[in-house]
């Protein structure tokens, strides 16, 4: 992975670059950003440009030995920690058990998420995490001499799912690194990472993807006229995952655009039977698509707010979305949009937390109740 092969962020490229040119690499790097904005690409394509033999003024050369490793992540050097999940035959799985799947799936489209890698596996309703012995692999992994580079690098994709266990002895890594190691820590919700770690990292917040390069990049991968690409650019938000996710009409997003639609409707006519069945259907999809779909009902009820106050050019809705959203915004108002949010924010921690689907959708649904018809 090179830079010149991430869309956009050049400043932060830049940056990258000068701390190897001047020699002041953190030993500990926190990568922070929202989906689908580059951050594992940048993670792989900065410490490619630390290991590369024969480094260019901008880039990694491409074309050294080292190089060659880092484009088929087979490095001696570097190492991957990511979440993974227990399944048939495999009772303690640590990164190493999925590493082939985890390369094919960051070669072919380092723009990925959490749910993408899981589908990979095979295992969409899975809930994964990076379990306690994963510990033991970090550390006998960094005690090892570098083999061809200056430095070994652990890259650590999505550390909040790590398990408590191994967070603490990752922190003890951090603050007592082996010799010429560097981690680079990938993360979308750095707040959930312990604290006592994120002190100890040096933090970069990747922004979003520049219109201009998310543009270009689009266009020269997909056949679409100038008008379908300012508004994919205008609905993607920055994101080039979710702007490939719109172009393939995502099923997931008419789905949960479908069960939206569905809970309000039922919500306002307050029939607390079919509220009853909702909740016991949408309690059999899986823990990541639940999830999923509390991310996506936060979404609307902001972009429904929004449109209630008559800023209709900071809503970021598609066709069927804003359809619907013309009639239901004026129920999203100043009195209930937080205690809204709050409701989807700690129905969303339950079920990270492994609770009852079932009571917990049925329990927001009722509150919802109240709260648009008081």
């Amino acid at each position: 992975m090179q830079f010149k092969d991430i869309i956009g962020q050049e400043d932060t490229k830049s940056r990258f670059i000068q701390t190897v040119k001047d020699n002041r690499v953190s030993h500990a790097q926190l990568i922070v950003g929202e989906k689908g904005v580059g951050k594992l690409a940048l993670a792989i394509a900065f410490a490619q440009y630390v290991s590369c033999q024969n480094k260019q003024a901008n880039d990694s050369c491409g074309q050294c030995p080292s190089c060659k490793k880092y484009q088929k992540l087979v490095h001696p050097d570097l190492h991957f920690v990511f979440p993974v999940v227990k399944g048939k035959g495999v009772s303690n799985p640590v990164s190493d058990t999925y590493i082939n799947n985890w390369r094919k799936q960051v070669i072919s489209d380092p723009y990925f998420d959490l749910n993408d890698w899981y589908a990979s596996l095979g295992v969409e309703n899975a809930q994964g995490m990076i379990y306690s012995n994963e510990s033991n692999e970090i550390l006998k992994k960094l005690s090892l001499k570098t083999y061809e580079s200056d430095y070994k690098i652990m890259i650590i994709w999505l550390p909040e799912k790590m398990h408590a266990s191994c967070a603490n002895k990752l922190l003890k890594l951090i603050e007592e690194p082996p010799t010429k190691t560097l981690f680079f820590l990938v993360s979308e919700e750095p707040n959930r990472i312990l604290q006592t770690i994120r002190s100890r990292a040096q933090m970069t917040k990747i922004p979003r993807i520049d219109k201009e390069a998310l543009r270009s990049a689009l266009k020269s991968e997909y056949n679409l006229s100038d008008t379908e690409l300012i508004n994919l650019v205008r609905l993607s938000e920055g994101s080039y995952r979710k702007a490939k996710v719109l172009i393939k009409n995502s099923d997931e997003n008419a789905f949960n655009f479908d069960r939206f639609v569905s809970i309000m409707r039922i919500c306002y006519a307050r029939n607390v039977l079919e509220l009853m069945t909702w909740a016991e259907e949408i309690s059999a999809i899986g823990r990541e698509r639940q999830k999923s779909f509390l991310h996506y009902c936060l979404k609307m009820i902001r972009e429904n707010f929004i449109l209630n106050l008559k800023q209709e050019e900071m809503v970021f809705l598609n066709g069927e979305e804003m359809n619907f959203s013309q009639r239901f915004s004026p129920f999203i108002n100043e009195d209930n949009v937080w205690p809204i949010a709050d409701e989807l924010t700690k129905a969303y921690n339950d079920i990270e937390r492994n609770g009852n689907a079932k009571i917990i959708f049925l329990d927001l649904s009722l509150r919802w109740v109240k709260l648009l018809r008081p």
